[in-house]
């Protein structure tokens, strides 16, 4: 269970994260990036970082290569801001949560659109019915 001082310290680091992805890193495989949760342990001294990443496999694989290999910058931002015992070691989690809720609202369009277009020409769909249960 997260603590206040856990879930304030998550909220910071999530700030400070993604405002220095989007202005401050210039690494070219860097890019698509939304951070959209930070956990940070009860001691402080690790944190997850959920990212999502748009593109394709190859490219989320790319992005967070160029993630990893800017966690040190990220951590020095991070010690500029915050001012703790301990600087959390990040630790990048990609969330493919946001492809998953886009592919169902996809899913659930089709099929309004489906159950609408049944519903306006039901002798259509019949005869299309039909046609599909002949064997050719």
């Amino acid at each position: 269970m997260a603590t206040r001082r856990t879930a304030k310290a998550a909220r910071a680091i999530r700030e400070i994260i993604s405002s220095a992805i989007l202005l401050e890193l210039n690494d070219p495989r860097v890019k698509n990036v939304t951070v959209l949760d930070v956990e940070v342990a009860a001691d402080m001294r690790s944190a997850k970082v959920y990212v999502s990443i748009m593109g394709s496999q190859k490219e989320q694989s790319l992005c967070l290569r160029g993630l990893e290999s800017s966690k040190g910058y990220l951590q020095k931002k991070i010690a500029e801001r915050l001012t703790t015992r301990y600087i959390p070691v990040l630790t990048f989690v990609l969330d493919d949560s946001v492809k998953k809720s886009i592919e169902a609202s996809r899913i659930l369009k089709q099929l309004a659109e489906d159950r609408n277009r049944a519903t306006e020409d039901p002798e259509q769909n019949d005869s299309r019915q039909q046609q599909e249960e002949q064997p050719d």
